[in-house]
């Protein structure tokens, strides 16, 4: 078993040999047949290792003696531990995919987990900026630098931009990317999601200075257009963080004004951008990327950290939350202005489908959630205005 933490994998390695051997032809399913993240992955696999962990303090020995029973008993136990009811829909879930796949597998003789049931995940309504929140967001490179988020251990130290956090933190590898070999190319079977933007920091000793994006420092200036870039994409197009990060210069085609996205379980999706977007991605492609792309780990990759690697999900988080702290917008995330670019469509007369094919959900109930948060602001603007209500 390789990735997960280091309790699962101390957990795996305890667990008896058949068990073992299961989990990992399991990972190797889903990796390499299913096509899913490493993220989604390193998910199922610590959820199946818990479940056939408290398997074996129930006397089983092997995957054949899972039944029913465990699995409920493993479910009550991760209630009685305080597991939300989201978590546990998420446990039940894997636990069904992989009595699924061992039935098919013949490692078990039924699919024993088929009749389980999961509790009802509660889900809460989406933080959504107002249009003009994401508009003053969106265009915040050009006026000012990013506050720091100096009240988060994890956030970048005073008078730094959130660039330069990622290249001094512990690289985290619980973040699904575009996965890209050293030279900034795709491939199928990375080592980390995160590895171009340490590697490439760590191998090249660059000094470029990564204090705030001032537009009144002209060494600011890539930076600057980096960021534009990216917080039009990610508003402009709702896309996913991971899925911005992940697009090369190719991706892009100006003459159609759209991106080709590489989503979840490796579905390819084309997403239309507007003008704003094509002339922040004009300006970085013209004056801000060539100035960045100095090391061969660059590749491809749209989108550049500030030592020259692919820029990556958890540094893009830092960049949107110091622009929106700088504004004094609310905390919000990459997801949360995907979030309101879904919002602001279906409240602007886009229909729901259309809305999901750009969201690239493969379910329509993912994105009727939107419907939910436009129906809410409906009613708080009914409460306020209306003399009967």
């Amino acid at each position: 078993m390789t990735g997960g933490t280091r309790a699962t994998r101390a957990t795996h390695e305890a667990l008896p040999p058949a068990m073992r051997e299961a989990v990992d032809d399991f990972a190797d399913h889903l990796a390499r047949v299913r096509n899913r993240s490493a993220h989604t992955v390193r998910a199922y696999v610590a959820d199946v290792v818990s479940l056939l962990d408290h398997a074996v303090r129930m006397g089983c020995s092997a995957p054949a003696e899972l039944d029913l029973t465990v699995l409920r008993s493993w479910l009550a136990r991760q209630r009685t531990v305080g597991a939300a009811r989201t978590s546990l829909a998420r446990r039940a879930a894997a636990a069904r995919t992989f009595s699924a796949w061992a039935h098919r597998a013949d490692v078990l003789p039924t699919d024993v987990a088929a009749p389980l049931s999961s509790p009802r995940a509660h889900r809460d309504l989406p933080t959504v900026l107002r249009a003009d929140q994401a508009a003053a967001l969106v265009e915040a490179p050009d006026r000012r630098p990013p506050a720091p988020r100096s009240a988060e251990a994890t956030g970048p130290a005073a008078g730094t931009h959130p660039d330069a956090a990622a290249r001094t933190a512990v690289p985290r590898h619980d973040v699904p990317t575009r996965p890209t070999d050293p030279t900034g190319h795709r491939v199928t079977d990375p080592a980390g999601p995160d590895a171009d933007e340490h590697q490439d920091g760590a191998a090249t000793g660059a000094t470029r200075h990564d204090g705030p994006a001032d537009p009144a420092r002209p060494e600011d200036e890539p930076v600057r257009l980096r960021d534009r870039v990216l917080l039009e994409l990610l508003y402009g197009t709702g896309v996913r963080v991971s899925e911005a990060c992940g697009l090369d210069v190719a991706d892009v085609d100006h003459s159609r004004r759209v991106i080709r996205v590489l989503g979840k379980g490796g579905r390819e999706r084309s997403v239309p951008y507007g003008v704003p977007a094509q002339r922040a991605i004009d300006d970085w492609l013209r004056s801000g990327r060539p100035a960045l792309a100095v090391v061969p780990g660059s590749g491809e990759a749209l989108l550049l950290g500030a030592r020259g690697g692919r820029l990556n999900p958890t540094t893009a988080r830092r960049i949107v939350a110091g622009y929106a702290e700088s504004l004094g917008l609310p905390r919000v995330s990459p997801h949360g202005l995907r979030h309101s670019a879904a919002t602001h469509l279906l409240e602007g007369g886009a229909d729901l489908r259309a809305v999901q094919e750009l969201l690239g959900h493969s379910s329509l109930g993912s994105t009727q959630i939107y419907t939910h948060v436009s129906v809410e602001r409906l009613r708080a603007a009914y409460r306020q205005a209306h003399p009967r209500a």
